[in-house]
């Protein structure tokens, strides 16, 4: 077993192993938000609000189709996790051959689906004549490469179970910065609109994942093996599905609880349409430490209790909510205050009601934060405890609550209702995943026992 990158999180203290995983895995998630982040950044400074709208528009649902795929990855980190923590390097080798055929079975599915259902999605959500066409174009594109998004997030999901945060995040950022350069060629230089800054993304994860998948092979012995050994196992395959389904089902819950949100926010004007995508991608980087701590008490909590050491998995569900309470206090002024500044990156100087919407509903969200901490906290706690089901409930949870609140508080508060409905879900289904934690009742649920 190479010790070079893989990490044994079942020994030392859970604060620093947590810390030490999650500060690159971190660096790394804000990395591929620049993904998005750029995107709308260079279509909304340099084409305009209504093509920001345009790939506004399109998250949610292209959150839904890659959620699906991608909550495969996560039930198979699962297994893995828990294979590592136990010192089965067999079955972690079988578990990773096993993936990939899971991965990018699923991958393509999904990737067709979404590709000949983006126009009809689109309109079912009621997106505005003016922005639907070049929606349309950017979510074709996206779909047309899942497989490269597939390679990079499969990988990265099993070198996490296995304790490396590192390998993932250096080509991440070789990535990102290619992304952004490619951005800029193909929207200012080439003219391509919304189709350049998807063909750019696209690009980019295609060699992030090719070369994270080969770097990889070539530092970690455990997941080496002859050809004729890369095959399907069929008990871990039920154990990965098993795992997989419920994680996916809980992304798909959320995705359609943004569909819902989406076709709301739909029903307002350009400048409102605009505003949320500007605040939603600064939201997906304010939760990228809460992801990214989540992921790393997941890969704590596998590894522990695969090696049955369910006192180390207390403290590190208490260091976790500790590290993400601190960082909520932190964050909430600073967005509260900032929103307008931030909000100025991603609009023209003429589009000043984008930005005084956009800061309005900041400042609405941002006093609920340490509650967002929470549901990536639990969530993640309970997954990789083998907990499956809550998680999947607080997606559940996440549908009725979004789309109940969104519909009757836009109705009474207009658009401010929206941001406010975002928050309330965010109590609610933190509180849940709390309430599950505190109960106790995932001890004793290793998934290789």
């Amino acid at each position: 077993m190479s010790k070079s990158i893989t990490r044994d999180m079942t020994k030392g203290s859970p604060i620093k192993l947590l810390l030490k995983f999650t500060l690159p895995m971190l660096v790394g998630n804000i990395f591929q938000q620049f993904y998005n982040m750029v995107d709308s950044i260079v279509v909304g400074k340099f084409v305009g609000k209504d093509a920001l709208a345009a790939v506004g528009a399109t998250g949610s649902s292209i959150f839904l189709i890659f959620g699906l795929t991608f909550g495969l990855s996560a039930g198979i980190s699962i297994v893995i996790s828990h294979y590592f923590g136990a010192g089965d390097y067999e079955n972690v080798r079988k578990s990773f051959a096993t993936a990939t055929y899971i991965i990018f079975t699923a991958a393509i599915i999904m990737g067709t689906i979404g590709f000949f259902a983006t126009r009809p999605l689109l309109e079912l959500l009621g997106t505005d004549a003016a922005i639907i066409d070049k929606s349309t174009t950017y979510m074709k594109i996206l779909f047309a490469g899942i497989l490269g998004t597939a390679t990079y997030n499969g990988i990265s999901g099993v070198l996490r179970a296995l304790g490396d945060s590192i390998t993932p995040l250096i080509f991440l950022i070789i990535a990102s910065i290619l992304n952004v350069v490619l951005d800029l060629l193909f929207v200012i230089v080439f003219g391509w609109d919304v189709a350049g800054v998807a063909i750019a993304t696209i690009i980019s994860q295609v060699l992030s994942g090719v070369s994270c998948t080969i770097y990889a092979f070539a530092k970690v012995k455990a997941l080496r093996m002859p050809i004729k050994e890369f095959k399907p196992h069929k008990d871990i395959a039920k154990r990965c599905i098993r795992l997989g389904v419920p994680v996916a089902l809980q992304n798909s819950f959320v995705s359609i609880s943004m569909l819902a949100l989406q076709s709301v926010i739909n029903t307002f004007s350009v400048n409102i349409v605009a505003a949320y995508t500007a605040v939603n991608r600064i939201e997906q980087l304010v939760m990228q430490p809460s992801t990214s701590l989540g992921t790393a008490v997941s890969s704590f909590t596998g590894q522990n209790i695969g090696a049955g050491k369910n006192d180390r998995v207390i403290k590190g569900i208490k260091s976790g909510v500790i590290l993400i309470l601190i960082f909520s206090l932190i964050m909430t002024p600073l967005m509260y205050f900032g929103g307008e500044s931030i909000m100025g990156l991603f609009s023209r100087k003429e589009d000043i009601d984008v930005v005084r919407h956009g800061v309005e509903g900041i400042r609405i969200t941002s006093l609920f934060y340490s509650f967002l901490g929470l549901i990536f906290i639990t969530r993640n706690f309970l997954s990789g405890a083998g907990d499956i089901k809550i998680p999947m409930i607080m997606g559940l949870i996440e549908v009725v609550s979004r789309v109940t609140l969104s519909r009757y508080l836009a109705g009474i508060m207009g658009f401010h209702g929206i941001f406010l409905a975002t928050a309330l879900t965010w109590f609610i289904t933190g509180i849940v995943g709390s309430l599950r934690v505190i109960s106790g009742r995932w001890k004793n649920r290793s998934v290789i026992r």
